[in-house]
């Protein structure tokens, strides 16, 4: 091995890009200005006075923050060798996107797919040796719940066990899905990433920051060479990357303070109050906003429709059928957009493998961490419930959740950099965060993640905020749970939309109290 080995670069490739990305945005911005009808972006470049009227247009706007002319051109990128870590990081931190992205939860991991940083012989070795015991202890827990597993599942399914053979894999992604939190952050994925060239744009000047500034950097080079490829020209747009040191968290936070970092860490989880996700601010009154934008909506009195009224007109999928709808389309809802104006703020505590799936709910956006500064040196980890059933895998866990932060400390007091001995982090490191939502954007999520095919933690998550906020507005309660819920009263059949994937269990009987789960 070299003294000096090279990372293991994430594989990029455009696979579908709309044509002249930059005259796209130069002909949309001239027919904003245009008496004689749609520019066309051939126009913009068909002789050498187009073309300097073209690049002054250009420079102009982006210097003056006109940028939604970036936003008509999408590229489609297939990504590989990506950090998990630089997902959550990066890519899906942020609301322009869509992905995706092969899961964990269904998908069982090989050995030797993880992000390798620049490292010297003996680190490389100490790294390589924290994965290997990460891979190792994802097969054993495997085989150690799969048994409690294949009873829960047959707990619920008991005509299914005379099939056995039939429904092994469905169990077993069951046991996949838990045994997943001990893998290793730097396990790498493949994806499918869309974005527009704005969103390409802003990632080429700020991909040099905190968490993953080494991926991120290749990544985004390699996105960038690819757009250059069909569009040269599309390089007029780029800005010079701000450097690392010059990121407003570079200038705050220096270095990691273990002692600081376990004082947050106790103090944050205390005010959690032993909930996954505490209800920490709200609009006030949000029965009487509801009201008074459903009456601005349908013209109507206060004497003619009342709060309790209005809210059935938006809430009640007996009243608003489209509730019951898998499209989801409420934002294109004169009535439906009436719940962008109450608001709900919690206090949250997922797993990373849990809040990288959370995140994609991009209409509760979040403060989250700088992983660095949550880093306490402890063992930091959360314990699924299907491996605290299993006493031997329980006990196995902790044994190997012990081992891994050990390895990580090794590291540090050797000198590597925190950048690259994160990527050793287990799925199950806590992220710790404040989350918001419109009643829009949480009606939405909460239908999805209250469903027990959810994924458990995000499941809890919910559970708890809606529980707490149906106390605030017993509507919320009355009306919001489940999918199967919200169909049997919107009148939708079957209740359960997940065919093949029904969980087993009538949830749409359920009060939410009752929303309880193992797998």
């Amino acid at each position: 091995m070299s003294e000096r080995a090279l990372p293991v670069v994430p594989k990029v490739k455009l696979i579908s890009a709309i044509a002249s990305p930059f005259d796209l945005s130069v002909a949309s911005a001239r027919t904003c200005y245009s008496s004689k009808g749609i520019i066309w972006p051939e126009e913009v470049s068909a002789d050498e006075k187009s073309v300097a009227l073209r690049n002054r247009i250009a420079e102009s706007t982006r210097e003056a923050g006109h940028l939604t002319t970036r936003q008509h051109a999408h590229f489609v990128f297939a990504l590989s060798d990506v950090s998990r870590h630089c997902i959550w990081s990066f890519l899906h931190s942020h609301p322009y996107y869509n992905s995706e992205q092969v899961s964990q939860r269904y998908v069982k991991v090989r050995g030797g797919r993880y992000f390798v940083p620049p490292l010297k012989e003996r680190a490389r070795q100490q790294y390589d040796r924290v994965v290997s015991l990460e891979l190792a202890a994802y097969e054993k827990l495997i085989a150690l719940i799969l048994p409690r597993a294949r009873g829960e599942y047959y707990r619920i399914f008991p005509a299914r066990e005379r099939d056995e053979k039939r429904w092994e894999s469905v169990i077993s992604k069951r046991a996949y899905e838990v045994a997943r939190y001990v893998l290793p952050i730097a396990t790498s994925a493949y994806l499918y990433h869309t974005i527009s060239a704005l969103t390409l744009i802003r990632y080429y000047k700020y991909c040099r920051q905190f968490d993953t500034p080494l991926e991120q950097r290749l990544l985004v080079e390699a996105m960038v060479r690819e757009v250059l490829k069909v569009d040269p020209e599309f390089a007029r747009d780029l800005e010079e990357p701000i450097l690392f040191e010059e990121h407003a968290e570079s200038l705050y936070f220096k270095k990691i303070d273990l002692q600081e970092s376990r004082t947050f860490i106790r103090e944050f989880d205390h005010s959690l109050e032993g909930r996954i996700s505490k209800l920490v601010s709200h609009t006030p009154d949000p029965e009487r906003m509801i009201g008074d934008a459903v009456r601005v909506v349908l013209g109507r009195g206060e004497g003619t429709l009342s709060d309790s009224e209005a809210v059935e007109r938006v809430l009640n999928p007996k009243k608003n059928p489209s509730l019951g709808d898998v499209l989801g389309a409420g934002t294109l809802s004169k009535l439906g957009r009436a719940l962008h104006l109450v608001h709900f703020v919690f206090k949250k505590k997922l797993s990373h493998t849990a809040d990288s799936q959370d995140q994609r709910h991009r209409a509760t956006p979040a403060a989250r961490p700088l992983l660095m500064a949550h880093y306490s040196g402890e063992p930091d980890y959360i314990v699924p419930q299907l491996i605290a059933a299993v006493p031997e895998a329980a006990d196995f866990y902790a044994e190997q959740m012990n081992e891994i932060f050990k390895g990580i400390n090794q590291l540090i007091e050797e000198g590597v950099e925190w950048e690259v001995a994160q990527y050793l982090l287990p799925n199950a490191f806590p992220v710790r965060f404040i989350e918001t939502g419109d009643l829009l954007g949480l009606h939405h999520k909460w239908k999805l993640r209250t469903c027990y095919n959810a994924q458990e933690e995000i499941f809890a998550a919910s559970v708890d905020e809606l529980s707490q906020a149906a106390l605030l507005f017993p509507a919320l309660g009355e009306y919001l749970r489940a999918p199967c819920y919200v169909r049997k009263l919107a009148g939708e059949k079957p209740f359960c939309p997940e065919k093949e994937r029904f969980c087993g269990l009538p949830v749409w009987n359920y009060a939410i109290e009752d929303y309880l789960r193992i797998i």
